[in-house]
């Protein structure tokens, strides 16, 4: 029979004279099915909208009606459409952290899990109402698909910008001229394509889209987590327009196909600031488009929430409050290295400070900070920059990166004369940091007084946690990183794990919130080599390797290699995963 909660919806509709006595206890005696709601609507009792009231007076939650009302993409996307359809809940509005999220059934408590669990991790207050299933059928086909809205507007770009040939002429993918015209370019379809390839990048988080033309058609490929993936293919009739528009977004000049050029467009999307870099650069018979997205940071940032494990973080925090001296990041591109170095100048960030920055290209704006660009067309370069910033009366410099002899001498000098200087190199581990500025020329003893720390890093794939599971290991990659744990400070050891007892790994089975791949953002592994008064010594007098290595065992460092095996421990990433990243 009826639970007590049917049994009240059925009271309650007798009260509101909705249901007779005979109807009442008709359904009572001659039902036997389960399904209240199903009764109610086909005997025509009630309708869907009103038997939804009546279950919230029952379960004490507010009724809405979705049907016909408009919501916003960015209030619907709290919710992802895979989580929405499994648990029949929608987000259909919000005010600055409050978000109203309806729901089909009220008793579905996993269902408000979920949603507790994503609140939390957006910092978000939810507020419940009970909405019927034609409501959630409505709104569940507002979500947009990039492949649909893509599809949809191909149709129409197909006739605009189609090859006409007569019947039977074999396609040979050409480009009609009627795409050198700007005012073409500037119409629908292609600033729709543009704006679904852009809009949908951003949702996924990821950090660069490239647009690229192979044989019979354009690729769109999203890096995400630092991986490359195909997200979709275009007609390759359609590639030159889309590389004009986004040419025409970042002003740069359409009449020229023959060289590299760079531009920036900031764009506004889900009530959101956003930067991308523009870079087109020729390839056969064709250009491609590199667009790297600079999300503005809403949050403060902390060396924490980036990876970084709390023995680096005390040795980073005790060298960035000296007065002066030089701090280096080194690591390959796409480390992020400039992450760390914003996060630094934004814990440093005081308006009793003057902070300047000379960079190429600025990526993150920083509010109170000033951040200048250099530009080599003009001669404004690393050099002559650093040689104007030292004007500008600075506590806090940070140069973009030290690329020739000429800029490390003056990064050095700076770092003499009272400022603290912040820079990144390119060198693989913390060790190669000091051979490499002495190879641009920087006289050892001006290193040793002058450098502070050094900070060597990567990133490594996390582990998705909606579908962490245990990893089973070969026996043989199980004992080369024993050997390699058995060496590390028993202090740096993740609380729990015993070498006694058979070593716990982890990985992510795949799930649709990490599209199936096991992986869901990053983290830093890192090294800091700490430039005391020993290492100092170790600097002018030849700087030996081994000696370099006994100094830095005596420090206490943990190494890149040694920081990953920590994370993998913790379950944070995956044993192939730092295995591809720690591999040279």
């Amino acid at each position: 029979m009826f639970d007590k909660n049917q049994q009240k919806i059925l009271d309650e509709l007798s009260r509101e004279e909705l249901l007779s006595s005979e109807q009442k206890e008709k359904i009572l005696a001659e039902s036997s099915d389960k399904d209240l709601d199903k009764i109610l609507l086909t005997q025509n009792i009630v309708d869907e909208e009103k038997l939804t009231q009546i279950k919230g007076k029952v379960y004490n939650f507010p009724y809405t009606s979705l049907l016909g009302g408009k919501i916003k993409p960015i209030t619907l996307s709290i919710i992802p459409k895979n989580i929405a359809e499994n648990y029949k809940m929608i987000a259909f509005d919000r005010e600055d952290d409050k978000v109203k999220v309806g729901l089909i059934d009220p008793a579905n408590f996993q269902a408000m899990e979920a949603m507790d669990f994503l609140a939390e991790e957006n910092d978000l207050k939810i507020e419940y109402y009970i909405i019927s299933k034609s409501s959630f059928k409505e709104t569940i086909k507002k979500y947009e698909s990039i492949g649909k809205e893509v599809e949809k507007v191909l149709g129409v770009a197909k006739e605009k910008f189609g090859p006409k040939m007569p019947p039977g002429t074999q396609e040979l993918g050409d480009v009609p001229e009627e795409l050198e015209s700007e005012e073409v370019i500037k119409k629908a379809p292609v600033a729709q394509i543009v704006s679904v390839i852009i809009k949908h990048a951003v949702e996924a988080g990821a950090s660069d889209i490239h647009i690229e033309p192979d044989r019979e058609e354009s690729r769109v490929r999203y890096r995400i987590d630092g991986m490359l993936r195909t997200k979709l293919k275009l007609p390759i009739y359609i590639h030159s327009a889309v590389v004009a528009r986004i040419k025409v977004l970042a002003n740069l000049r359409l009449d020229e196909t023959r060289i590299p050029q760079d531009g920036r467009i900031r764009l506004r999307i889900n009530e959101k600031d956003i930067d991308f870099r523009i870079s087109t650069i020729p390839v056969v018979d064709n250009e491609k488009v590199v667009m790297r997205i600079l999300e503005t940071k809403t949050k403060s940032m902390v060396l924490s929430t980036l990876g970084f494990h709390p023995w680096v973080i005390k040795v980073i925090e005790r060298n960035i409050k000296k007065p002066n001296g030089m701090f280096l990041v080194t690591g390959p591109t796409g480390s992020g290295k400039s992450t760390t170095l914003y996060t630094i100048l934004s814990m440093l960030n005081d308006e009793k400070i003057n902070i300047v920055t000379l960079e190429d290209p600025v990526e993150y704006f920083i509010r109170g900070v000033n951040q200048s660009q250099v530009n080599s067309e003009v001669g404004y370069t690393f050099a002559t920059g650093l040689r104007a910033l030292l004007r500008q009366d600075p506590n806090i410099i940070m140069v973009g990166e030290i690329r020739d002899g000429e800029t490390a001498e003056l990064a050095v000098h700076a770092g003499l004369t009272g400022h603290l200087v912040f820079s990144t190199i390119h060198t693989r581990d913390s060790f190669g940091v000091i051979p490499r500025l002495t190879d641009m020329k920087v006289e050892p003893f001006l290193l040793a007084s002058t450098l502070n720390a050094v900070v060597a890093q990567r990133l490594v794939r996390k582990i998705c946690k909606h579908c962490k599971v245990e990893a089973e290991i070969p026996a043989d990659i199980e004992k080369s990183l024993r050997k390699k744990i058995e060496l590390l400070p028993k202090e740096a050891l993740p609380k729990g794990v015993d070498l006694s007892k058979p070593l716990k790994f982890y990985k992510g089975k795949g799930c649709s919130r990490c599209g199936n791949l096991g992986y869901k953002g990053r983290s830093v592994i890192a090294e800091v080599l700490e430039i005391t008064k020993e290492m100092q010594k170790i600097i002018t007098s030849g700087y030996k390797i081994a000696e370099v290595k006994e100094e830095a065992q005596r420090q206490k460092m943990i190494t890149m290699d040694q920081d990953a095996l920590i994370k993998a421990l913790e379950g944070v990433t995956t044993v192939d995963e730092i295995l591809r990243v720690t591999q040279e």
